[in-house]
């Protein structure tokens, strides 16, 4: 009983700053791969992958999409005209989907669902665009993912600032403690059925 109030006391000190683990990225990359989010983290995820792109760091630029939207159409057309209207026919350029069935509902099925795509196109570096509150458990999960399907795959998380999370006053706001509460839950869920 102790030990357990003791790392809820630590928890809470170290704060939802543990969810942030971010990975060093290489000078380059074959690929920046967006993973789907909320409108607001989608787009901030597309904002970090396309900044990779313009930095030199990444040749392609890959979003994740749902095969169908809500309304029975494919969502490429419409991201292809948001990155090209956002960020210029330079990143248009460079722009590639993976698409996932509507079973996909977590980051393992993601993973599990980008890993052939990602195989088919030979790109063995790869960088892995998420929200930074995102980037520990995504990293545990991706690189367990392609380890077993994609041996010859090297993964790092590039994490970026998610306007639905802020770690340093995740108390302030009532979606901070919402995003931090569920990343802190998922993550012990992550750690229990991955056998971590």
């Amino acid at each position: 009983m102790i030990s357990a109030t003791a790392g809820l006391v630590l928890l809470f000190r170290a704060g939802p700053r543990f969810l942030v683990a971010p990975d060093s990225l290489p000078q380059h990359v074959d690929v920046a791969v967006v993973l789907q989010g909320s409108v607001a983290g989608e787009n901030a995820r597309i904002a970090g992958a396309v900044t990779l792109l313009k930095l030199g760091v990444a040749n392609q630029l890959v979003l994740s999409v749902p095969k169908e939207s809500y309304w029975g159409e494919s969502p490429i057309p419409a991201a292809t005209r948001y990155v090209q209207t956002r960020y210029g026919p330079e990143a248009g350029a460079h722009l590639e989907f993976c698409e996932t069935d509507p079973e996909v509902n977590s980051t393992e099925d993601e993973a599990k669902a980008l890993t052939p795509c990602l195989t088919q196109h030979g790109w063995r570096s790869i960088a892995v665009v998420t929200s930074d509150y995102h980037t520990r458990r995504a990293g545990l999960i991706w690189r367990k993912v392609v380890r077993k399907q994609y041996p010859s795959a090297k993964v790092w998380i590039h994490g970026v600032n998610d306007p639905e999370f802020s770690a340093q006053t995740w108390w302030r706001r009532r979606i901070y403690a919402k995003t931090a509460f569920l990343e802190y839950t998922k993550l012990v869920w992550t750690g229990i059925t991955m056998g971590l």
